[in-house]
This record gives C-alpha cells, sequence and structure tokens, in this order.
C-alpha cells in the first residue's frame, strides 16, 4: 500500500489496514516528513514523533522521497506499479500536478484501488475548499446540535470527524478489494470528511428530513428518553441512560426503591416522562446524594441498567475496563525501547491483529523499501540518491 496521506484521516485509514498485516509505505518529504509529526506534545528524545502522529501512524514504514525531482517521481511510479492500494488526502490538484492522478496511475497499474480523501470531494463547486474536522462539524449541523441551549454550540474535542471519515475509507478500500477479487479491476474511491459529518450527525438528519424537526441542544440530557443523564452521588458524577420503559422500571424499583414511580400509570410511559423530566431529576439527584458511587454503581449494574462514571482520560485509561480489555499496551520503540501505544478495536478470531511496531522515523526505511519492494540494487539506488530523489 503506498500511503500519500497526512495528518489524521488518511493516515488513521491506512494504519488501520497496516494493523493487520498491510505493508504499509507512508511517502513523506525527506527530512521533515509529515506535518503532522510535530503535533504536540514531543518528547524530546524523539524527533519529529509526536504523540499525535505516535497515534496514527503506526505499522507502518517511511519513505522519505522529493516528489518534485524526476528521480523521485519515478520512484513513486514504480512503487504505485507494484502496489494493491494507493490512498492520498492532499488538497485538490496536487495529485494531478505530480501527473499521479487515477487515470494516469490506472494506466499504470488497472489493478490498483486509489482512494481519495478529501474535505469536499474531488469534483463540484467545493472541490478546491480546504477542510479540517472543526469546519465539518460546523458546516454539516453537529455543532448545532451539541452544548446547552443557552450558548453557542460546542464542538467536540476529539476530531470525530477525521475518525470516523478513516473509518469509512477503511471500509471503502475493503469494499473494493473484495470486488477486484471477483473482477480482477482496481477502481477509484472517494470519500469525504464534510459527507461523513453528514452522516455524523446520525438519525437527527431523518428526522429532519420527513418532519421538519430541528434538534435542539440538550447538554447532557437526551431528547428521546428520560431519565437520562448526569446525576452526582456522594462523591462523583456519572451517566445513567434509561432507553426504555422496562429499564425506567428496573431503575426505580429495584435500585431506588421506588415501586410507587416504577408503576406510574403516567411516568411508565416514556413520552410522558420526557414532560416530567424536571420532577425526575430532583428526586433522582435527592436519592443518589446519600450514598457514594461504591454503593450505587453494584446495584445499578445487577439491576440492568446502563451507566458509568464520568470520569477524565487519565482515569479512563487507568480503568479496569481498558485493562481487562488491553487497550493500552507498551510496544518496542528503537530510541526509547517502549513506547505506549493505543490498541486496535477491531477484534478478529482468526486473523487478529499483528504485534504493533512504532510510528517510523522520516525515511527510516527508506533502503529497506527500495531493496524490498522494487528490488533496486545498490548502484541504482546510489544514482537516484544522486539525482536527488531522497532529497540534497
Amino acid at each position: 500500500m503506498v500511503d500519500f496521506t497526512h495528518f489524521v484521516a488518511g493516515p488513521l485509514a491506512t494504519m488501520t489496514l497496516g494493523d493487520f498485516g498491510a505493508d504499509v509505505i507512508k511517502v513523506e518529504a525527506p527530512r521533515k516528513g509529515d506535518d503532522f509529526r510535530y503535533y504536540p506534545p514531543q518528547d524530546p528524545e524523539l524527533e519529529a514523533q509526536g504523540a499525535p502522529y505516535l497515534w496514527t501512524n503506526r505499522n507502518k514504514r517511511s519513505l522519505g522521497l522529493d516528489m518534485k525531482s524526476p528521480a523521485g517521481l519515478a520512484v513513486a511510479k514504480a512503487l504505485i506499479e507494484s502496489a494493491d492500494v494507493l490512498v492520498e488526502n492532499f488538497s485538490t490538484g496536487v495529485m494531478e500536478r505530480f501527473g499521479l492522478d487515477y487515470e494516469t496511475c490506472r494506466k499504470i497499474n488497472p489493478r490498483l484501488i486509489y482512494c481519495s480523501v478529501s474535505a469536499y470531494g474531488r469534483t463540484g463547486p467545493y472541490a478546491d475548499r480546504l477542510g479540517f474536522d472543526p469546519i465539518a462539524q460546523a458546516e454539516s449541523g453537529f455543532i448545532s446540535m451539541n452544548g446547552y441551549q443557552d450558548r453557542q454550540g460546542v464542538r467536540t474535542g476529539s476530531a470525530i470527524m477525521d475518525i470516523s471519515t478513516a473509518m469509512s475509507a477503511t471500509n471503502a478500500i475493503l469494499l473494493a478489494l473484495l470486488a477486484r477479487a471477483k473482477d480482477g479491476q482496481g477502481q477509484f474511491i472517494e470519500v469525504a470528511l464534510f459527507d461523513t459529518a453528514i452522516l455524523m450527525t446520525g438519525f437527527a438528519a431523518m428526522q429532519h428530513l420527513t418532519t421538519g424537526y430541528e434538534p435542539k441542544r440538550n447538554g447532557n440530557t437526551s431528547p428521546d428518553t428520560c431519565p437520562s443523564g448526569v446525576f452526582q452521588c456522594q462523591d462523583q458524577p456519572f451517566y445513567i441512560n434509561c432507553g426504555n420503559d422496562g429499564i425506567f422500571v428496573r431503575l426505580f424499583e429495584q435500585v431506588l426503591e421506588r415501586p410507587d414511580i416504577a408503576h406510574d400509570p403516567v411516568l411508565s410511559k416514556r413520552a410522558n416522562r420526557l414532560e416530567q423530566r424536571e420532577f425526575l431529576f430532583k428526586l433522582m439527584e435527592e436519592e443518589f446524594g446519600k450514598h457514594p458511587w461504591s454503593y450505587w454503581q453494584p446495584r445499578l449494574r445487577a439491576a440492568g441498567v446502563p451507566s458509568g462514571q464520568v470520569r477524565t482520560l487519565a482515569q479512563a485509561l487507568a480503568s479496569d475496563e481498558v485493562r481487562s480489555r488491553g487497550l493500552v499496551e507498551r510496544i518496542p520503540h528503537p530510541v526509547k525501547g517502549w513506547i505506549p501505544n493505543v490498541a486496535t478495536p477491531l477484534r478478529l478470531s482468526r486473523t487478529p491483529a499483528r504485534p504493533a511496531t512504532a510510528a517510523p522515523a522520516v525515511g527510516a526505511d527508506t533502503d529497506a523499501i527500495l531493496g524490498e519492494v522494487l528490488h533496486f540494487d545498490e548502484a541504482r539506488i546510489r544514482e537516484l540518491r544522486e539525482a536527488g530523489a531522497f532529497g540534497s
């Protein structure tokens, strides 16, 4: 796989495929590499390998290549000729200027699956626009749905549009590989950040299209279910989600020991509870405030009421749930000995993810790729180096 991606949406997609055995060759500018390498925080011992870069680039090899030199471009075309997949997320027109647009690459390699990740697509009136995650959140209506009614909507702290776009790109590549297995033909794939952002507004989009409903900002409560939201016990906040009438009954009958509320002919119906949210929340806050989380958590769990602590990220990463799932691990690193890693959430019984390797330094694997993948001998590599293929 030839990886011409940077920042998040592209690299996260190629990393996912690399986790399960794809030979991902990250092509980047010599010496400097991907701009995302420099996002903080950075360990001073790891040059051009900030924590965000490490998060999106494990299980890859780095080829430092000057794409503006004829020799460097020739190496890129040689890689494309032998590749199964190419992924790029440059601004619209960049790959064309390099002479590496899909139509050109298809002539080099008809079996090639060419995935283009962009902000607004590669065609149409907005193809030239640059876009980042928070812009997609804003323009899709996503921000308008999140936060509290008495202030502006808020973006998510996590780059969820980038992450979901990466997932979409991964799925599209796998679908194209399945199609190629049937007919032997590659194809062009397009995944746009804005398109994905519209999807991420969830079923609210269909609610609007079918009824004209405009979502309101509800803070931590739910517009569809009640009681759902953040509550405070003696020592900490926690979230409860009463997704149906049965959960409501179990919450008030088994956990709070209020069968009168659980079986109230009005409150036992979801739609009625939405109108009685203030009353129910006040009652619950009074009851939950009588005991600590260590008292309520086992009762909620035993009753089958979906609930969980409102944790900081540090608390979440150190939690028993994370530990039991093996989500934080240590992987080898050539400079540090080891670095932490957030493991893939994908669990396959017969073909599990391979043991993780740390994200590479800029051009760390250039000679190995030229020899092992392209089968260039030392004389050819020396000639390319003198011609400026790998930078001056």
